[in-house]
């Protein structure tokens, strides 16, 4: 997928370097594990996030590549995966139903490249594989997360306690997504 700066390719076995360094920086891991992830903690996620992303043809997770530079630096990963949870729909009892979420490095922070990642993939689920929902969750705190989802489209659904603390959830539903970018 290309978007105008970014080229989103499906994570593999080859990207793990690049999943290593993003979750050794603590400012990107604090609203998800509150610390840096060690190598083997990532190589798990890695693996976890693999097989997720196989779970459901079309669905699964991207890296983020700024296309049109000399280095073509690694920004981040996005995914668009069945959901996963105990509070979350079961993709085999509730098709069309995807989770989007992402993670970038600081230095991408705060340059719209989160959206642009998410307005592709987003497209991708209601054009191509014809969901009828994304949902996506951040800690209550993260307002930068929360940000992006709005940016994207998605409207803020509930709020609760989780096991890490105060939680929120938003959605795009198809309707939405149509009757904003068909007009």
């Amino acid at each position: 997928m290309l978007t105008e700066r970014l080229e989103l390719i499906p994570l593999a076995d080859e990207h793990l370097d690049e999943e290593i360094g993003l979750d050794a920086d603590p400012e990107v891991t604090h609203y998800v594990w509150g610390r840096a992830r060690t190598a083997d903690e990532v190589r798990e996620s890695h693996a976890q996030r693999l097989d997720r992303g196989r779970q459901v043809d079309g669905l699964g997770f991207w890296v983020g590549f700024l296309h049109g530079e000399p280095d073509r630096p690694f920004v981040g990963w996005w995914c668009l995966a069945p959901p996963h949870g105990s509070d979350q729909p079961d993709w085999r009892t509730s098709p069309g139903v995807a989770e989007f979420g992402y993670r970038l490095h600081t230095r991408f922070w705060r340059q719209g490249l989160a959206t642009e990642g998410a307005l592709a993939l987003l497209t991708h689920g209601f054009d191509d594989l014809c969901l009828r929902r994304v949902i996506a969750h951040a800690m209550r705190d993260n307002v930068g997360s929360q940000g992006v989802m709005r940016s994207a489209g998605m409207t803020r659904m509930r709020s609760w306690v989780g096991e890490d603390g105060p939680e929120v959830e938003y959605e795009v539903t198809r309707h939405a997504w149509f009757s904003r970018h068909l007009t």
